[in-house]
């Protein structure tokens, strides 16, 4: 049954400052440059620079004062500036404001766009040299479009065949597409148009020189791939009837092919992202000092132009169009303002909580031991520094850091506690500094289980359960001993 009433709610909001300055305190150095501009380009009573300091420069607030007071009959002095003039400048065609200054004769300078040879494209050139017929070369054509990335032909025959009837009326058989795939497979990278990893790399050591190394390679690849792929190297050698020396001189040449063929022929370089630190702590003769990067400290200013235009608009508050400027004004002004107070703030947050940071971190800072590093999460620094743990998750979030001893981003700093049989909190990094270290000093041919370096640990001091041992291990990304197994 719907029922309509009066109720009294009590909710918080925050306001439209609390919200700009919570993105603001999140985004990085670089990012923040970006938002600075962009601000200015939205809003013209803000500029760069620092802010006047002359005594006859007036606030915005005794602008607005001023020219609430002024007479509103009082003549204004600037009787050939209209202010819609400067609203209509939105509504000009872009035909006026364009113009041509060239000639029909004249040379035209621009810089070509860069092209290139694509994958694809070096595929199908290869494939027209081939002496096979015409309709061949058409479907392996088709199939060079269903590569993916790597090289790999991921799709099932069947599915093509049946693609290729439906999309294109091209009828074919599975025999005939398997032979328009091996005269894919002869083309360079080797390795290209395999359906698998196994294939792949059996494609690239078919194509080697015949050696003793490239024959066991090959019954490797062809009979013992799982095997292989297990590092159960014992297995492979008796069932092959060779020595340690022939299975590592085949690994070795297994190692050396290319698992992706697909990235030969491009540019597989990403874009490396350039790391802005916020700040810099820097240890010298013992002292730590803080500094907060430049670029986090933008100078910026409300507009004198826009003070100014508030003394003059307020003089003729009766005139609509007047009083709308006059708002339209005192709104720029408004934003302006609360823009600088959030940067200004931000620098403030920034500063006050990468201090505490660094004097929970003093030993880290002043040595680089990462054995140093002590237990601290969100909530000790919150508490700190009497903020909130959401804030200090903002400042955290993306935030590099320059030290003596590299760049870390300010969740490094972070971690859980426990405690070792003496009664003391450690940092879980610690554990897994230590775990890391003793991982890469084992001995390769028989790698420390996980029971054994928890067992390791525990002489350490550290009483850690097997099943923790396994997380940490998994979260830096070290696989288990059977795989880190060597000759």
């Amino acid at each position: 049954m719907l029922k309509q009433g009066l109720f009294q709610k009590l909710q918080q909001k925050l306001s439209p400052q609390q919200i700009q300055l919570m993105k603001l305190l999140q985004v990085p150095t670089a990012e923040l440059e970006q938002r600075v501009k962009q601000e200015i380009e939205e809003n013209p009573a803000l500029e760069e620079g620092e802010d006047q300091t002359e005594e006859d420069a007036p606030t915005e607030e005794q602008a607005i004062t001023e020219s609430e007071n002024v007479d509103g009959n009082e003549e204004n002095e600037r009787d050939d500036f209209d202010m819609s003039d400067y609203f209509q400048d939105d509504d000009t065609p872009d035909y006026k404001l364009s113009v041509q200054n060239s000639g029909p004769d004249e040379e035209e300078r621009e810089i070509p766009l860069a092209g290139g040879t694509t994958f694809q494209d070096a595929l199908k050139s290869q494939l027209s040299l081939r002496s096979i017929d015409d309709r061949t070369e058409l479907l392996a054509e088709n199939l060079i479009g269903n590569l993916d990335e790597d090289g790999y032909l991921r799709r099932d025959l069947d599915a093509i065949v049946n693609d290729l009837a439906f999309t294109q009326n091209v009828i074919c058989e599975k025999a005939e597409l398997e032979r328009a795939l091996k005269a894919l497979q002869s083309l360079d990278p080797a390795g290209v148009g395999a359906r698998d990893l196994r294939e792949c790399l059996l494609i690239q050591v078919d194509r080697m020189p015949h050696s003793l190394e490239q024959r066991i390679a090959h019954e490797i690849l062809g009979k013992h791939f799982e095997a292989f792929g297990k590092k159960h190297y014992d297995r492979i050698m008796e069932r092959l009837e060779i020595d340690e020396d022939a299975l590592k001189g085949a690994i070795e040449l297994i190692v050396r092919l290319n698992p992706r063929p697909g990235n030969t022929m491009r540019d597989t370089d990403k874009p490396s992202q350039e790391i802005i630190p916020d700040f810099g702590v820097m240890a010298i003769d013992g002292q730590l000092e803080l500094s907060l990067n430049g670029r986090n400290a933008p100078e910026l200013r409300v507009s004198r132009a826009y003070r100014e235009m508030i003394k003059e608009y307020g003089r003729n508050k009766k005139d609509k169009e007047q009083r709308e400027a006059l708002q339209f004004i005192k709104q720029k002004l408004d934003s302006a303002k609360w823009f600088i107070d959030a940067i200004k703030q931000r620098q403030n947050t920034l500063l006050v909580t990468m201090e505490a940071i660094m004097e929970h971190q003093r030993e880290f800072f002043l040595t680089g031991d990462e054995t140093k590093l002590k237990p601290m999460i969100l909530k000790d620094i919150a508490e700190r520094v009497g903020l909130d743990i959401s804030t200090i998750s903002r400042v955290a979030n993306s935030k590099y850091v320059q030290t003596n001893y590299g760049t870390f981003l300010l969740k490094f700093f972070f971690s859980e506690s426990l405690t070792n049989d003496q009664g003391e909190e450690v940092s879980t990094r610690e554990v897994k500094k230590i775990l890391k270290d003793s991982i890469e000093a084992e001995e390769k041919r028989k790698p420390l289980t996980d029971d054994e370096l928890t067992a390791l640990l525990k002489e350490k001091g550290y009483n850690i359960a097997r099943r923790t041992v396994a997380k940490y291990r998994e979260q830096l990304n070290i696989p288990v001993a059977r795989l880190r197994k060597e000759l």
